[in-house]
């Protein structure tokens, strides 16, 4: 006889499984932001435990929770991971024939992609932290203890150590997935995005709403200046803003353009079990990538010059590729909008689209099938590539335009990409958690 499914509403509170699931992610995420607090060895302890006055690595620093400038064993986080699902993902493209036949082959194709991505994101991390730790090694501001008998081991032995770290979060990572909410991945990258978040609000507020002590070098004389109305409005101002760009992001982010869809041979969709027969195609189908390939191809550089000293290398390469300067600030905003096209279409192909379609004997209205429908549907991706690409650049470049205008703390980020990454994993996990509370009931028809 036949069945229908209705779909009942069950109390979060009474869900033993989602707390289960929940109390997991928790106790995963703190085992590893303690690992924030172990250094790296020969790095003086002192210090790292005084701060920094401002981060070296940009965005990087941001998604690792600070543990990057902190030099922690953690400290690339996933983020080689990241890169070589990146690097996979291209080399599918029909540059490697053996990875598209691989990802072609199901489950066990995909199983072999992981793999490869996993080997490839530990080579990574191994020659990210060999670089780092040279580049610390030869810098003068005190933090690498020397020694004697220093030599080629002793680095290659601290960025092993910098690679298990990196081992250890994909495992985490393996681990929330399987046990926890959410995808393991995002879910620690959040968490490194909103572990400087009470720091930015501190500065926030020490910025604006705590009186300002200056001593003059000369007399020796203190002076406190009070907290003014304009410090005030400037604070209100600044969190307000802060709010309209959440608003915007969760807006944006759900925002879709959905093509109609009609199947041969059937008088309706209905017919067909379809109320709703389209495609739907994100505004923003290429998520942050563009901003993390932008500003990596940009921290680089500044990177490499925050290293090599004062000089006239360092002054031209922070004057050209430094995102506050003019030059810099242009190479950002192009480099989004090219990652976003690029990556959009290798999201979304538009031929294989249409030759699914065809194959489902299903076309667009008004459009016939093969080429055209191939060329329709590339020209409304270019069209909504281009709405996304420039929606992405606003919230990318709203922080530093924010900071010319304030003079904003360095730590203080009023919109950005770690906004898009914390707004888009709150709404998967949210529709997750949605899905653990729904349980669906089975009924006869005739019952």
């Amino acid at each position: 006889m036949a069945r229908a499914a209705r779909i009942k509403s069950k109390s979060p509170l009474a869900n033993k499984k989602l707390w289960v699931m929940i109390l997991f992610t928790i106790l995963f995420l703190l085992i590893w932001r303690l690992g924030y607090f172990i250094h790296l060895p020969r790095l003086d302890s002192n210090f790292l435990m005084g701060g920094r006055q401002e981060s070296l690595f940009g965005f990087l620093d941001v998604y690792s929770g600070g543990a990057l400038s902190n030099y922690s064993v953690l400290a690339l986080g996933i983020s080689p991971y990241i890169t070589a699902s990146i690097v996979v993902q291209l080399l599918q493209m029909d540059i490697v024939p053996k990875l598209k036949e691989w990802s072609e082959e199901g489950p066990a194709g995909k199983e072999k992609l992981n793999q490869l991505t996993k080997y490839l994101a530990l080579f990574l991390a191994f020659v990210q932290g060999l670089t780092l730790i040279v580049s610390v090694s030869l810098s003068t501001d005190g933090v690498y203890v020397r020694a004697s008998y220093d030599n080629a081991f002793t680095y290659v032995f601290l960025a092993l150590i910098m690679t298990g770290g990196t081992s250890f979060c994909l495992w985490l990572s393996e681990k929330i997935t399987k046990r926890g909410v959410g995808n393991g991945s995002s879910m620690l990258i959040v968490a490194g995005i909103l572990a400087s978040f009470p720091k930015m609000i501190k500065d926030l507020i020490g910025a604006y709403l705590v009186p300002q002590t200056t001593t003059d070098s000369s007399s020796g004389t203190t002076t406190t200046i009070p907290v003014s109305g304009g410090d005030i409005a400037i604070f209100v101002g600044v969190l307000l803003i802060m709010l309209l760009i959440i608003v915007g992001v969760v807006f944006m982010e759900g925002a879709q353009r959905k093509i109609p869809i009609q199947y041969a041979g059937r008088s309706s969709a209905v017919l067909s079990g379809r109320r709703d027969s389209s495609l739907p195609i994100k505004l923003n189908s290429a998520s942050v990538i563009p901003v993390i390939f932008a500003s990596t191809l940009l921290s680089i550089p500044t990177t490499i010059a925050n290293f090599i000293g004062t000089g006239n290398a360092q002054t031209w390469l922070i004057r050209i590729f430094s995102t506050t300067k003019p030059i810099g600030f242009a190479l950002y905003i192009i480099l989004i909008y090219l990652f976003s096209f690029f990556y959009s279409f290798l999201q979304i192909n538009p031929d294989q689209i249409a030759e699914n379609l065809q194959k489902q004997n299903a076309y667009i209205p008004g459009v016939r099938p093969g080429d055209e429908t191939a060329s329709y549907i590339s020209r409304v991706l270019f069209k909504i590539t281009m709405v996304g690409a420039t929606y992405l650049t606003l919230v990318a470049i709203i922080p530093i335009i924010m900071s010319w205008i304030f003079a904003l703390p360095s730590s203080v980020q009023v919109g950005g990409t770690g906004l898009i990454i914390v707004v888009g994993v709150a709404l998967e996990t949210a529709k997750q958690l949605k899905s653990e509370t729904e349980e669906k009931e089975y009924k006869g028809l005739l019952s």
